[in-house]
């Protein structure tokens, strides 16, 4: 199957089908133009009917019903929000629910291939948009199918019918379960229009707060990860990796190896020539496969390896550094004009003031809590995989792309994964465990170290920014420049040279938009490190270079960093264009966010003792967010006394879920902006495990965290991501303001150490 297919239509529909055992199913998908792979159905979801329905919705005769969660739950809280919206417009009874997760599945329809359930992608915070009006359609149809399923058994009509917790209740006194309606319901024919939607002073689930569905298994241990899954009883595949960032295998001794107790192969890979980054393996490697992990790390340990280097051998971080110092200091010519507004050479010749700065960026890892495994097994007729992926749908492309079998002969689960951040959008694992289960005869079970995990990572871009302000008399911003240089996340990917930068910035991304005069360049570097997606990608590094300037701006005119920003923002409501990912930006909507963090943390009372405030503001993905952090630094130990994030995301589907969501990416922003950081010597990355790429540990973690989620009737936004870009600017503003130290390179910790 070709990447294409991925792009959805806009072509929708819904089905209604009938099962043999008598219950109700409704599916949702997506019409395609071709041939693409399928997934069997959770036995679990069809109950007494094993023929392959692809439901995403059924209701059991008993009452119970099954929902289906599309997309990957990587802690983002999907397999509960996602549900939950249907669940809502179906007037579902919560209690009843059960909640299952989908691997990909495609059906062919008169010629036409199209995905059963939708877009199926955890990631850039996309899931709630992309399933926000599919998912109500699904469940209104079901509840309208139930309605006149109810009139003819009542003979009251479907206006005077009332659905509530999975009963539908009529004015003289009769009750019917969804379970007695269910046979009915399921012979009813379509409607010719869809049913109407539930108007929001209905909703009872959409907007209300709900724990996530698996919080009991995961706190109690119970919860199945792909870690946790020995389906088939696999070999277990250790895999050492080339440590150069390009380089080959040379010689190897497996005799040492072999003969550890429950070693059974030693096999190497290679990655596959002339696939894109993402769809083959990331690097040379040697897989050890034995009969448990321990004997399988023990060969690994007695392997005798030789890597030979094949170019880069002189790569460095701080050479990269040094080129893009050395870029942005000359009169080098970009290697894109992102955008170019007014006059800005005018702007900076009759400015009063002038400030510049340089901030300096590392390349970070994702780090996540399951290091990469998948299990594996390929048969001649049929292939079945347990994969912790963000993109199943692309997963199971690879897995008939390496296998050859036809679309009814792969079957791909999801379990919930452990952290995801846009790392598992990537296939290199996948594609590494299948080869694997190919050559070895057997099923499969891959699994990384942490050290490989570690070094062998599509990292976020490194990035070097030097920003420029002009302003006026009144200490006012006429002229912005913002130049940066960077590896693009997409070289590799199969992308024209003319939009590597859409990776590294935004065109529309502020103050464009804000500032009369404007200018923003990049200057593309050069890497062997391979780079990929990650949490809210550039707008973190964009807006840390961004946010941290506006400071620098207002110390060196004397103004309140927050009145600043309000200024620049502007008194009156103002829609920005913003040709991104979420459309027009809300000028009234991110001064409120702004105005909420500041006023929460009690931003115009004066500190004492040490104590700094910082303050920074976001837009990402059609979502509002503003942070203000209350920090101290004593003694050479910084201390987070407090942090505040307000976010304005649309309307929030689950405001529980989100507050987590808003936590986990600021404890993400603090970690990454504190002590994290990749760098490369001789060709080699220099990290190797947590010790040398430290986490945010409790003496970092703010004492006190508040989230405020502002009230809106807009359509839902993501939250993945959003409170990420705004973390970090705040907490490094407030160890300025604390301590008189600005930090213009990351991590923060090291420098704000060495300087103190």
């Amino acid at each position: 199957m070709s990447d294409s297919i991925l792009r959805l239509s806009r072509r929708r529909f819904l089905q209604v089908m009938a099962g043999t055992a008598g219950a109700l199913v409704i599916g949702i998908g997506e019409v395609r133009a071709q041939d693409a792979p399928s997934a069997d159905v959770p036995l679990a979801m069809l109950g007494d009917d094993v023929t392959a329905l692809g439901p995403f919705l059924r209701i059991e005769p008993d009452g119970r019903t099954l929902i289906g969660a599309r997309d990957p739950d990587c802690g983002e809280g999907t397999r509960t929000s996602l549900p939950r919206i249907i669940a809502d417009e179906l007037d579902a009874d919560w209690r009843q629910v059960i909640v299952l997760p989908l691997g990909p599945k495609v059906v062919n329809e008169n010629g036409n291939a199209r995905w059963r359930y939708g877009r199926q992608l955890s990631g850039e915070s996309a899931s709630i948009p992309a399933a926000w009006n599919d998912l109500r359609q699904a469940g209104a149809l079901a509840r309208w199918l139930l309605l006149q399923a109810a009139v003819r058994r009542s003979g009251v009509a479907a206006s005077q019918l009332r659905c509530r917790d999975g009963r539908i209740s009529a004015p003289n006194g009769k009750s019917y379960s969804y379970g007695e309606l269910v046979k009915d319901a399921a012979q009813q024919a379509p409607p010719q229009t869809p049913p109407p939607l539930k108007v929001p002073a209905d909703y009872r689930y959409i907007g209300h707060g709900a724990g996530d569905v698996d919080a009991h298994a995961i706190v109690t241990g119970q919860q199945r990860y792909s870690s946790d899954r020995f389906d088939g009883d696999p070999l277990i595949a250790v895999v050492l990796h080339c440590p150069y960032v390009q380089g080959k295998l040379d010689r190897i001794d497996t005799e040492a190896a072999l003969k550890v107790p429950g070693v059974k192969q030693v096999l190497p890979l290679e990655p596959e020539p002339h696939q894109t980054l993402g769809n083959t393996p990331l690097a040379p490697s040697v897989a050890v496969l034995a009969v448990d992990t321990w004997s399988a790390l023990r060969g690994r340990d007695a392997l005798k390896v030789m890597w030979k280097q094949t170019g880069r051998e002189d790569e460095s971080t701080e050479a990269l550094f040094k080129q893009a110092h050395a870029l942005l200091d000359s009169d080098a010519e970009p290697t894109t004009h992102v955008r170019s507004d007014g006059d800005i050479d005018a702007a900076f010749k009759h400015a009063r003031t002038k400030i510049e700065q340089v901030y300096v960026q590392p390349f970070v890892a994702h780090a996540l809590a399951e290091t990469m495994t998948c299990i594996a097994r390929v048969e001649n007729d049929q292939a079945h995989l347990v994969i912790p992926t963000q993109a199943p749908q692309q997963a199971l492309s690879l897995v008939q792309r390496l296998t050859g079998l036809t679309p009814q002969q792969i079957t791909i689960e999801v379990p919930r994964v452990g952290g995801g951040f846009g790392r598992r959008i990537d296939q290199d694992f996948v594609a590494e465990a299948v080869m694997l289960a190919k050559a070895a005869g057997q099923p499969v079970k891959l699994y990384w170290s942490r050290e490989q995990d570690l070094r062998n990572d599509p990292y976020r871009p490194a990035a070097v920014h030097k920003l420029s302000a002009a302003l006026d008399r009144h200490h006012r911003i006429i002229g912005w420049r913002m130049h940066k240089a960077s590896p693009s996340m997409l070289t590799g990917r199969g992308v024209s040279a003319d939009r590597l930068w859409t990776s590294e910035m935004e065109r529309d991304a502020l103050p464009a938009g804000l500032v009369e005069n404007y200018q923003s360049s990049w200057w593309g570097l050069d890497s062997g490190l391979p780079r990929g997606e990650t949490r809210a990608d550039a707008h973190t590094v964009n807006t840390f270079a961004e946010q941290a300037f506006l400071d620098e701006i207002a110390k060196a005119t004397r103004q309140d960093p927050l009145d600043l920003r309000l200024k620049l923002l502007g008194d009156s409501d103002r829609s920005l264009p913003y040709s991104g990912r979420g459309g027009a930006i809300d000028t009234a909507r991110l001064r409120k966010v702004l105005t909420l963090a500041a006023d929460a943390i009690d931003w115009k009372k004066h500190r004492t003792n040490g104590h700094g405030l910082g303050i920074a503001y976001a837009y990402i993905y059609g979502a509002y967010c503003a942070h203000a952090f209350e920090v101290s630094v004593r003694s050479a130990k910084l201390v987070i006394h407090r942090v505040v994030c307000a976010v304005d995301v649309g309307r929030a589907v689950n405001p529980t879920g989100l507050e987590a969501q808003v936590i986990g990416a600021t404890m993400d922003g603090i970690s990454t902006t504190l002590g994290q950081a990749i760098s490369v010597d001789q060709g080699q990355v220099q990290q190797h495990n947590f010790k040398d790429y430290p986490m945010s540990r409790m003496a970092h973690s703010p004492r006190d965290m508040q989230v405020i989620v502002v009230p809106s009737e807009a359509a839902p936004m993501g939250a993945t991501g959003i409170a990420m870009p705004s973390a970090g600017p705040a907490l490094a503003n407030a160890v300025y303001a604390a301590t008189t130290v600005r930090i213009h390179r990351l991590p923060l910790l090291p420098e704000l150490m060495r300087l103190l």
